[in-house]
């Protein structure tokens, strides 16, 4: 009897084991290494095209800055499309400023370092995020 208890235990650890391994997603990486100066933090969003330009994203992430570079991780992510916005905060009070005639007076960027006139897109900014870990670069 205690050698079938220990096999059903064991069992069940092994099932608990494997669904946890399943339910956890994938990692994305990214690095920004052309940023002008030290000051203030890198704001990280990751969207799905009903978040993008919508306020906050599905994940949210935030460095401090060393030698003009970062590296984060948004971790857990299941396999979809999404699309990543970058921020660099340089006054840290967590929104992007503008000039007087609309221009961005903090430095940006996008997956697929995709840029253009007027606002982000996601058309162009989107990837498909499969079920391996991904690294990325995303310039300002």
């Amino acid at each position: 009897m205690k050698t079938l208890s220990l096999i059903i235990t064991l069992l069940f650890a092994i099932t608990l084991t494997n669904a946890q391994e399943h339910s956890e997603g994938k990692t994305i990486t990214v690095t920004i290494e052309n940023i002008k100066n030290n000051k203030g933090n890198v704001l990280l969003a990751l969207h799905t095209e009903n978040t993008f330009m919508k306020g906050q994203g599905i994940k949210n992430e935030q460095s401090k800055i060393e030698n003009g570079k970062i590296t984060v991780t948004f971790k857990n992510v299941e396999p979809g499309t999404y699309a990543i916005m970058a921020l660099h905060d340089e006054n840290e009070n967590n929104r992007m400023d503008f000039e007087d005639n609309g221009m961005p007076k903090e430095s940006y960027g996008m997956s697929n370092n995709s840029m253009s006139f007027g606002p982000p897109q996601y058309a162009t900014a989107k990837f498909e995020f499969k079920d391996e870990d991904l690294k990325m670069d995303i310039i300002f």
